[in-house]
Formats: structure tokens, sequence, C-alpha cells
């Protein structure tokens, strides 16, 4: 792995970027995303990679699947990867993108009733600084409707953390209070949400693929028993057990 990304590749990717954005579709396109009380909706997947401490290459990378609505486990895989692509900020998916689709894959050679509906992400979709983030790169080469949920507001096209954003989010009163992160531009590109009466720090939710930002949101916090999406805590739990459980020594 180079220790100094050329331009030549961060250009490369951009060009990647700006191709695949093409692709993403943002409004819904499953029935059961159009029903009030997701009538339909069985299974949806959470994604996530955890590192070993101190380790920027190796990496457990994490696939559930839960059932809906009760969000109880019915598939994991664990996987230790290594990632050679170098990390440049905004450019993320092209480290962890080819093995969360190597996750999925496997998934749909053994178990093809298991495969998500629906995945979550643990980062971000459109809201991103060229409107092409994790989630959305996700979504685009599985094919699956993909969300982006970020715990972290991403500083992006006009959008900060200031004191009108904090006066925004003082105002979400309950869960599934939420309001719009708008660009500069004046396009909305995700929203910020209280997803639990439990925390009143809001979770920053974006399209990834074949999904409306409303419907994003809203399956979103039903998707939420703490402030993260459970598919997301799971992924994310579970990931750091199996470093803890296989690596004790790196991780103490």
């Amino acid at each position: 792995m180079s220790a100094f990304p050329t331009e030549e590749l961060e250009q490369k990717w951009k060009r990647e970027q700006d191709r695949l954005r093409q692709l993403v579709v943002d409004q819904d396109t499953e029935h059961w995303q159009k029903t009030q009380d997701f009538s339909g909706l069985e299974r949806v997947g959470g994604v996530d990679l955890s590192f070993i401490r101190g380790d920027e290459v190796n990496a457990c990378a994490q696939l559930v699947v839960l059932s809906y609505p009760q969000l109880e486990v019915l598939y994991e895989d664990s996987q230790m990867v290594a990632l050679t692509a170098p990390y440049i900020a905004g450019f993320l998916a092209f480290r962890e993108t080819p093995f969360l689709l190597e996750a999925l894959k496997r998934l749909e050679k053994n178990k093809p009733e298991l495969m998500p509906q629906v995945v979550f992400v643990d980062g971000n979709g459109l809201f991103h600084y060229r409107e092409f983030g994790l989630a959305c790169h996700l979504g685009v080469l599985s094919g699956l409707p993909c969300v982006g949920v970020a715990k972290n507001l991403l500083q992006v096209e006009g959008v900060y953390k200031n004191e009108e954003h904090q006066s925004q989010i003082t105002a979400l009163q309950k869960g599934g209070d939420s309001f719009p992160l708008t660009a500069s531009s004046g396009k909305v590109l995700g929203k910020a949400l209280r997803s639990s009466e439990k925390s009143s720090k809001p979770v920053y939710v974006s399209i990834g693929h074949k999904i409306s930002l409303d419907t994003a949101v809203r399956l979103t916090h039903c998707c939420c028993r703490y402030r993260v999406p459970e598919p997301i805590r799971q992924a994310d739990f579970r990931s750091r057990e199996y470093l803890r459980v296989h690596f004790p020594a790196a991780n103490t």
C-alpha cells in the first residue's frame, strides 16, 4: 500500500465516482418501501469494518442480516481482510466496498434465502463531498437498496456543525423527529434524525441506492432500539468481538 497516494489515483477514483453516481436511484423501487408499516420487508442487512488497534490494513469485514420487524440476527459473516487501497478522504468506498461485496456474494451463494432486502451502511450516501459515499457505492455495485447512516456530521457543501445546527438538534423533541441537511445549492443531501427516545444525539441519514430519503429516515427510526440502527450496531459489535477473540493481544 502506497504511503503517499498519487494525484493520478485520486483523479482515477473521481472519474469512477462520477460514472457510478449516474446510476444511483434516489426513489423507492420496492413495494415494501411504499407501505406505511413496510409490509413485505422481512430481512435487513448491516455492514461494517473494524480494524485491529494500531493497524490500518488488517480488519474484520462484517455482514449481518436481521429479521424485520423483530431485529433478531438471522445470519452473520466475519472475515479478516487486508485493505491494500490507500485511505484518501472522500474515497473510503474504494478501500472497503470490495470486501463488503464479497460478503454479500458469499451469502447469495450459500444462503440466498437470507439475502437482505435493504442494507444499512455505517457511513454516508449522497451526503458526501461528491454526492457518492460508501452507501451509494455499495448500493450501485450490489444492486440492493442501501441506506447510509453516519454517527458524526460530515461538514460538506455548506452544512456545518455550528450554532444553527446545534439549535436544530435541540429542537428534536422525540424519536423520529428530523431536519434536512441542505447544501449551499439548496439541495437536500440527507437528514439529521433523532433515532431514539434514549439519545438526544442524532444520526445522519442519506440515500444510498434504490430508496427515497423520507423512506430511509422512517426505516432507520424503525430499526433503532438505541441510537444506532440495529443492523449497524450488530455489525459493529460482532466485528469488534471477532477481533477481541481472535487477536486478544492486539486489542488490549
